[in-house]
């Protein structure tokens, strides 16, 4: 096969040849096509050509941004408007230097004169803030019209560059937002004063793009981006695909087994549904299907699988942070509370996958496929960082910025364990970059979620929502819960989880507190069901990444996605009922117990009902109980627990006994 570039090829001729059976590709090939497909769902991946002398000075731009910000993160003392606005500032410098204007073949070393004049001036704006800013903040909300006049530009030029990196979803619900405050939220009839107030509120307040998500983008996301990228370089995630592998590879339906539990282990450092879906599905994807996987649940089975990485700690897509400064809370208490809800979503896929291929008797890999487990023993140390961070942060030992660090120093150390990983300074320096690369996009989106935050606070749009629903809801929690879920999945579609979970924290997680819903429970419910956006039609990004690779329709494997990823429709509503589920008012371990095996049979009961399958095909009275008992198991009573496990059980018994008379009628 000729090679060719991933920026000639089409998207169409890519899936064909990633989703091959038959083809075996060399690395650089099946490299290229997975930058195909990511460049058409991830527009991260739609960056400026830089060669030759222009890339190393582009390269050293970034690298050189990665270390001011961990030397910021610190050591530095900065007001805090002059730490935040730099940043911003070099935020919009590096993303128009990477980010074009639109997707299509690039020019090499290129960068349109329009492009550097909206970078120029979009940077100039902020650091106008930058270097005067103890002078902007005495003046309080009286701006000057000079003033109105750079914080609009400043505002345009990280909303266009959000626009290239990130999306148009986000911007539409921004934009809604602005529009409302301009013409109907702000009270003042002179629309020059509303003006002058939403641009004070927005772009010289701290209650704006300076808001909360672009604070904890700062102070940690940044550092643990970089951290990622560092030990991505360690080559972790191939041996967390080897690994779940030599666990479950020889098991019936085995590749897609690997896909949920590499896709698990891969989300704890990961923070994208795209990423992870095209990253490891270029090789679980075929893997199903060569076993006998129908093309879209191939699909939906890593799409379902890797957007659950966003809910896996320690990392959580980033939202982790985002969540721990909202509440007040430490960090390290918010991935504890994660731990037990995630375990639950992916046990939900396991079974989804298990329950398909014994449906289908598909079978496992064999043994040559399987690798040889005792190479992967002597490659444990990849796992030191993770564990060394994790420690520190759940022990309180370091702050977080400082576990961040010291983990990106055992990355380095480990690397040098083997000669093909070792770190060189160029190695190191592209590590660098990448960190400030992937940092630039997470950045952007929280700038305009602060955006959205700050129009909500100066029009008190939120308790106009929160209001409404309230009283639609009367006193009934779980018609506010459902409520909230319908907003959280239409304003979270095509939105990045960072982004997503500062919206919901904004306008729909206060609904469900003012129901009386702990705040950490409404927290982490309208998180996952921002998160369940990305599989859900008709913007199920994850899943149209998987179907590009799986050639399956786009459409069907976003249902099939959905369907996959019921426990995550099922698991916030548990929480939401019994925050027992979040380690929130246990009265002692039994009862943390019962609530993972009731939590368990539910999702059990819901997904055997979606698949029609237990032991054999389900009749239709079957899959009615068993779905009926797998939702009374949300409720956390007594009664319903009762009468959920005995339907479910009642169903299981019949399946056992359907098969054996069939068994018995077959072999007479």
């Amino acid at each position: 096969m000729s090679k060719k570039t991933p920026h000639s090829e089409s998207a169409e001729t890519v899936c064909e040849t990633v989703s091959s059976a038959d083809t075996e590709l060399t690395e650089e090939e099946v490299a290229a096509n997975v930058d195909a497909v990511m460049k058409k769902f991830d527009r991260e991946s739609n960056v400026r050509i830089w060669e030759g002398a222009p890339k190393w000075a582009v390269t050293g731009i970034l690298a050189a941004f990665s270390l001011f910000c961990i030397y910021v993160t610190l050591f530095a003392t900065f007001l805090e408007e002059v730490r935040l606005t730099s940043f911003v500032a070099l935020i919009v410098l590096m993303g128009y230097m990477i980010f074009p204007a639109k997707k299509g073949v690039q020019k090499v070393n290129h960068m349109p004169w329009y492009d550097i004049l909206f970078m120029l001036a979009g940077t100039g704006a902020f650091l106008y803030f930058t270097f005067n800013a103890k002078s902007i903040i005495g003046q309080g909300s009286m701006i000057t019209p000079l003033q109105i006049a750079i914080g609009i530009v400043g505002i345009l030029a990280i909303a266009e560059l959000c626009r290239r990196c990130v999306g148009l979803p986000i911007l539409i619900v921004a934009g809604a937002f602005v529009v409302y405050a301009l013409f109907w939220g702000l009270s003042n009839p002179d629309f020059g004063r509303r003006l002058s107030k939403l641009v004070s509120t927005i772009f010289y307040s701290k209650e704006g793009i300076l808001s909360t998500p672009i604070n904890a983008c700062s102070k940690f996301i940044v550092v643990f981006i970089i951290f990622g990228a560092f030990l991505e370089r360690t080559g972790i995630a191939d041996f967390f695909i080897k690994a779940a592998n030599v666990v479950v590879g020889g098991f019936s339906g085995g590749p897609a087994k690997v896909a949920v539990v590499a896709s698990a282990l891969e989300g704890m450092v990961s923070g994208s549904s795209v990423a992870n879906t095209v990253g490891s599905g270029s090789i679980t994807i075929p893997l199903m299907k060569r076993t006998g996987y129908k093309p879209e649940f191939a699909a939906a089975a890593e799409a379902s699988a890797s957007t659950g990485g966003q809910i896996m700690p320690p990392i959580m897509g980033a939202a982790a942070f985002l969540m721990a400064e909202n509440l007040a809370v430490g960090y390290s208490s918010i991935i504890v509370k994660a731990i037990l809800p995630a375990v639950l979503y992916f046990a939900g896929v396991f079974i989804a996958v298990h329950l398909e291929a014994k449906k289908y008797g598909l079978r496992g890999l064999t043994k040559a496929e399987i690798p040889d487990w005792k190479p992967l023993i002597k490659q444990i140390y990849l796992l030191l960082p993770l564990g060394l961070l994790i420690y520190l942060v759940g022990t309180s030992t370091r702050t977080i910025q400082t576990s961040a660090a010291i983990a990106i120093i055992a990355a380095i150390v480990v690397s040098f364990f083997n000669k093909d990983t070792r770190m060189t300074p160029k190695r190191m320096l592209e590590a660098l970059a990448a960190g400030a690369q992937g940092t630039i996009s997470v950045a952007a989106a929280c700038g305009i979620a602060g955006i959205i935050a700050g129009t909500i606070t100066a029009t008190g749009l939120a308790n106009t929502l929160i209001n409404g629903i309230v009283a639609l809801a009367g006193n009934q929690v779980i018609i506010a819960l459902f409520l909230t879920m319908i907003c959280c999945i239409v304003l979270g579609m095509g939105v990045p989880t960072t982004a997503n979970y500062c919206i919901m924290a904004a306008t729909c997680a206060p609904i469900l507190v003012r129901m009386g819903v702990p705040a950490v429970a409404a927290h982490f419910f309208v998180f996952y069901f921002g998160i369940v956006a990305d599989l859900t039609p008709p913007v199920a990004l994850a899943a149209y990444a998987g179907s590009a690779i799986a050639q399956s329709n786009p459409i069907k494997t976003a249902v099939t996605s959905t369907k996959l990823a019921i426990a995550a429709f099922i698991v916030p509503y548990a929480f939401a009922l019994n925050p027992v589920m979040l380690f929130i008012n246990v009265e002692g371990p039994m009862q943390v117990i019962m609530i993972i095996i009731t939590s368990l049979i539910g999702i059990f009961g819901v997904s055997a009902a979606l698949e029609g399958y237990i032991f054999s095909h389900m009749n239709p009275v079957q899959r009615i109980l068993a779905a009926a008992g797998g939702l009374l198991l949300i409720d956390p009573s007594g009664i319903t627990d009762i009468i959920g496990i005995s339907l479910v059980a009642l169903v299981v018994v019949w399946q056992f006994v359907q098969r054996k008379t069939k068994s018995k009628k077959v072999s007479a």
